[in-house]
């Protein structure tokens, strides 16, 4: 943790307001910094000081451009350098996990910058006499006077998505989330932000040999992995799929040592039966790791979550099997103090036919536009079109997916009438930015805010176990090359990475289709045990009528959107300690 009081009068600061044990890696008449034994710090010629959560990529082409001076100087030390030789532009030059709060002592201003997919967060606030910069959240609750009125909007998203809509809402209304990929400043002119990058991907990128998008793969997402290694064992989330597997055995590659790679999966032996050990131990011995089984069935929902004592800083639905959640993270920390997360691949090689094609066709690149049709029709082969076949003719049917944007009936109407819930719903969907013409889905999926959530739950899980997630997919190395390979052929079914890895993972693996879950596993257990009954008169009520919340007989999505509710009484029946 770390934290950051900037005086808005010209007043000696009052450390008092800075989490107590911390300890002061900067301090100016106006302005203090503090940061925890999790986060680092640096200082510049008595003018510059940084404190916040660092992980850079590409540290020796910065190393380079900065000269002699950074040849040995830490992550913190160099996004400071970076800043004394770049002045604001210095974003420009940083890639990596982040999130950090910079004093300039000559200009008498405070930055708060976050990366860009949002990895780390970082929080802001105003009270009466100073503002607050921090990756805490309750640390600025306990601060703000005003903490205990909250966000209705954020709360309306959650009861119905499980996240917010919008990056800079928090649960609190005068705490505010600063969004990903933004700079924040405060000086004399007060609050300012500033967006310093996008994900921008202008056209497809076009190689002349199909091997070369596979080598071109392999070694961005060995360097991303080789960015991500700690000093000695790394863990790896490893279910039986491909893109799990596919970070194990590069891994394995860029160390040259697969006794330093600890992989788990988890395997549901009762509720479902996908083989996930399966496919993930034909992985883990093809490639010579060890390999951890843990069933999962009984950790998918604790039936006594509620008298528990776990709290997150915000309502989260992970916090259904905290309990079970912490005892795993803590052998996971024990294991690996860094573990690496696989998700990415599946939002980024979504194959966007028809909207790759028919930009294609507005471009009049005939050309391209036959090649294409050809590559499609190849890839899909003869098992993929009499799937298609078979849907046209009646012969196979889809499966029929329940729309998430019908408000739940347990919403108090006068509560979904005054936020003009179904307008906001029509209007932000999902919060991302589905307006680009040739990949609208995936670089819809990498804008919006459900990423957050992803990342908050992985937060909490570490530090619950004492360890780290990082997610090499999301490496802007990886990511964009990713988003920028032709969607046809290339998204079929993962084909980059199928490709990539081919003769790298077993056959057996790299033939095995996405495999979607076929229930949720927490209603599974639901309608086991049951759930607890919610007394009328509590806090809950101004937004839910608890006669109407579903019982166990009720479809499974209902089921699962209701567990938000669940979970927000809770949260506001344990108030911030």
């Amino acid at each position: 943790m770390f934290a950051a009081l900037l005086n808005i009068r010209d007043e000696p600061i009052d450390l008092r307001q800075l989490p107590p044990g911390f300890e002061i890696v900067g301090r100016a008449r106006r302005a203090a910094f503090a940061a925890g034994r999790d986060s680092s710090s640096a200082a510049l010629a008595g003018r510059y000081w940084i404190a916040g959560r660092f992980r850079l990529d590409a540290r020796d082409e910065l190393r380079a451009r900065l000269g002699p001076s950074a040849a040995s100087a830490s992550d913190a030390a160099l996004c400071l350098l970076a800043y004394a030789k770049w002045g604001a532009s210095f974003t420009d030059f940083l890639a990596g996990d982040f999130a950090f709060v910079l004093w300039d002592d000559g200009a008498q201003c405070l930055l708060g910058v976050r990366d860009q997919m949002g990895v780390h967060t970082l929080f802001h606030s105003r009270t009466a006499d100073a503002w607050l910069v921090g990756d805490s959240l309750d640390w600025l609750a306990g601060q703000v006077p005003t903490s205990d009125a909250l966000d209705d909007y954020w709360i309306a998203d959650f009861l119905v998505l499980g996240v917010a809509r919008e990056f800079e809402r928090t649960v609190y209304r005068d705490i505010k989330r600063l969004a990903p990929a933004h700079l924040l400043k405060l000086g004399e002119g007060g609050l300012s932000l500033r967006r310093y990058w996008r994900l921008d991907i202008p056209e497809p990128v076009y190689l002349h040999r199909a091997e070369a998008y596979c080598e071109r793969f392999r070694e961005l997402l060995s360097r991303a992995v080789a960015d991500r290694l700690p000093a000695g064992s790394v863990g790896i989330a490893m279910s039986g799929g491909l893109d799990s597997t596919t970070l194990a055995a590069t891994a394995v590659e860029v160390t040259g040592d697969p006794s330093r790679i600890v992989a788990e999966c988890e395997h549901y032996e009762r509720l479902m039966h996908i083989r996930e050990d399966h496919y993930a131990s034909l992985a883990a011995r093809h490639i010579g790791i060890e390999l951890r089984i843990r069933p999962a069935d009984d950790i998918a929902y604790d039936p006594l979550w509620r008298a528990r004592k776990l709290r997150s800083p915000e309502p989260m639905t992970a916090l259904i099997n905290a309990h079970d959640m912490q005892r795993v993270a803590r052998e996971m920390g024990a294991a690996a103090l860094v573990w690496l997360d696989g998700e990415g691949p599946d939002n980024a090689l979504i194959l966007e036919r028809d909207a790759y094609l028919g930009w294609l066709r507005r471009q009049r690149s005939w050309r391209r536009l036959a090649q294409a049709l050809i590559e499609y029709s190849a890839a899909k082969g003869l098992a993929g079109w009499a799937q298609t076949i078979g849907r046209h003719t009646g012969l196979q049917r889809e499966a029929e997916l329940e729309p998430f944007d019908t408000l739940p009936r347990w919403l108090q109407r006068d509560f979904a009438e005054r936020l003009a819930l179904p307008e906001r719903q029509e209007s932000l969907g999902i919060g991302g930015d589905m307006s680009h013409p040739w990949h609208p889905a995936s670089i819809g999926s990498f804008t919006s805010p459900i990423w957050q959530s992803h990342f908050d739950v992985r937060a909490f899980e570490g530090t619950l176990g004492g360890f780290e997630w990082r997610y090499p997919y999301l490496d802007l190395r990886v990511l964009e090359f990713m988003l920028s390979v032709p969607p046809v052929p290339w998204g079929w079914n993962k084909r980059l990475i199928r490709e990539a890895m081919r003769g790298r993972l077993p056959p057996e693996v790299l033939a095995r289709r996405k495999t979607p879950l076929d229930c949720y596993p927490e209603v599974a257990t639901i309608r086991e045990v049951g759930l607890p009954v919610l007394p009328e008169g509590r806090r809950i009520a101004r937004y839910v009528d608890p006669r109407l919340l579903p019982d166990v007989g009720a479809s499974d999505s209902d089921l699962a959107t209701s567990l938000n509710a669940h979970v927000l009484d809770h949260w506001l029946a344990h108030p911030r300690q």
